[in-house]
Formats: structure tokens, sequence, C-alpha cells
């Protein structure tokens, strides 16, 4: 005889996961108009500015060597990223930076690009 545990105790992954994971502030801005020569330890100083700067995502492309241009900077506080999309114009080694609420969140997503420097 098989016996099963009250309802109560009994936990099924579903769309309740996904929709406490979505319900969680996204704290991350995608950045992009990178110049080359820019590296994510300048991203982070120059992002640092505007509050505790979490993570920076910067893929670069396998074949050339180069970042792609375009980055995700997760900040620690909400303040922070309020301060950073306030702020207009970035301008990061005389290029101005287009700053915008994410696109995409870190947590939990695997993405197509060839590689990345945190």
């Amino acid at each position: 005889m098989i016996t099963c545990p009250p309802t109560s105790e009994v936990r099924v992954a579903g769309k309740g996961d996904k929709m406490a994971a979505s319900s969680k502030k996204v704290l991350e801005v995608f950045v992009s108009k990178i110049p080359w020569t820019v590296a994510s330890k300048e991203i982070k100083e120059y992002f640092g500015q505007f509050g505790p700067v979490k993570r920076c995502l910067l893929p670069f492309d396998k074949e050339t060597g180069f970042h792609r241009g375009f980055c995700w900077v997760g900040f620690s506080t909400e303040e922070g990223l309020n301060n950073a999309l306030q702020k207009d114009p970035h301008i990061l080694e005389g290029a101005k930076l287009q700053v915008q609420r994410n696109r995409r969140p870190f947590a939990g997503q695997k993405s197509n690009q060839d590689g990345y420097h945190d």
C-alpha cells in the first residue's frame, strides 16, 4: 500500500515558483554603445558612482577577442538602479553610452553569448 503525505506537505514546482521568481525586482540596466577600449572594471567603477554594483556581464566575441559593445550592470540596491537611470547622458571615454532598464535578468538564464567577463 502506498501512502502519500498530506497535501500541506507536498510541494510541486510549477507556475507559482516562476511567479515568485518573476516578482523579484530586477536591479539591472542594459548598457550599449560601449567603446571597445572599455573593460568591465571601468564599467563597474563608472556605475559605482550611482550605487553598489553587484555584477557586470560584458559578452566577448571568441573570434575577435573584443567585447560586443554592450553589457548588463546589476546593482545591489534599487536606489543605485534609479540613480543610474536618472542620469543622462552617460559619457565614458568620450563616448555616450545608451543606458536603459534591463532587457533580461541575470538569474537563471543561459544565453548564446560566446563569452563574458564579470
